[in-house]
């Protein structure tokens, strides 16, 4: 079975990205946050977002509209998750928050339901761990901002299947992604690479080899950084 209905647990500034390349790639797509007022701030970033686009010539009105219409919103995690393909966790970047929903959307999703984690450091094999469906658990690494970066890394747990694997990574390329897949470890593989740079970018600049402008110039204008 592939996938077609996709939620969203949590709108933030992530959420509310994956939510947009969810609907564009043109699946039924529900977000689901805590409250109303959260609810109404994730909206809002994305219909901002979509105008935007819009002005700037990158997307026509009739694009934006249909995204729009593909997605529902909700704060009852069991209504928003009751009859989903996927859900895509984005909460707060700690374990043992995502821990707990791992337990309650595995308490609440039907069977066939793939879980997945934006996480970008935390260990995909641990959220899987608490679940009854570790076969069914995945790391779904979007890049800020989400809706704009065409990379997105698939990260395996120990249990992940790949039947998993299969059907989110032709998801992701319906939503005109590329994907990486990479094995379960700390910062998987993107953060390994991206973190020491920035890492040896404060030590330049706490050594007074060059001041904090030059520095932005040589990775913008040298290395070619967006």
């Amino acid at each position: 079975m592939s996938i077609n209905k996709v939620a969203v647990v949590g709108i933030g500034t992530m959420g509310s990205q994956i939510g947009i390349v969810c609907a564009r790639g043109g699946f039924q797509t529900t977000l689901v946050d805590l409250s109303e007022e959260l609810i109404k701030k994730g909206f809002g970033a994305i219909t901002s977002f979509l105008n935007g686009q819009v002005k700037k010539g990158k997307m026509k009105k009739e694009e934006m509209d249909k995204i729009l219409s593909l997605i529902k919103t909700t704060t009852d995690l069991g209504k928003g998750l009751g009859d989903v393909d996927l859900v895509i966790e984005a909460v707060f970047e700690k374990m043992d928050v995502k821990k707990e929903l791992f337990k309650k959307m595995d308490g609440i999703c039907p069977e066939k339901t793939i879980l997945g984690s934006n996480t970008s450091t935390l260990s995909i094999t641990e959220m899987g761990a608490v679940t009854t469906r570790p076969t069914k658990c995945i790391g779904i690494h979007f890049l800020i901002p989400a809706a704009l970066t065409p990379l997105v890394e698939l990260v395996h747990g120990l249990e992940t299947s790949d039947e998993t694997h299969q059907k989110v990574a032709d998801f992701l390329k319906t939503c005109g992604k590329e994907i990486v897949t990479v094995k379960d470890s700390p910062g998987f593989v993107i953060n390994r690479l991206y973190l020491p740079m920035v890492n040896e970018a404060f030590y330049v600049l706490g050594s007074s080899l060059a001041s904090a402008e030059d520095i932005d110039r040589c990775c913008v204008r040298g290395l070619n950084f967006p």
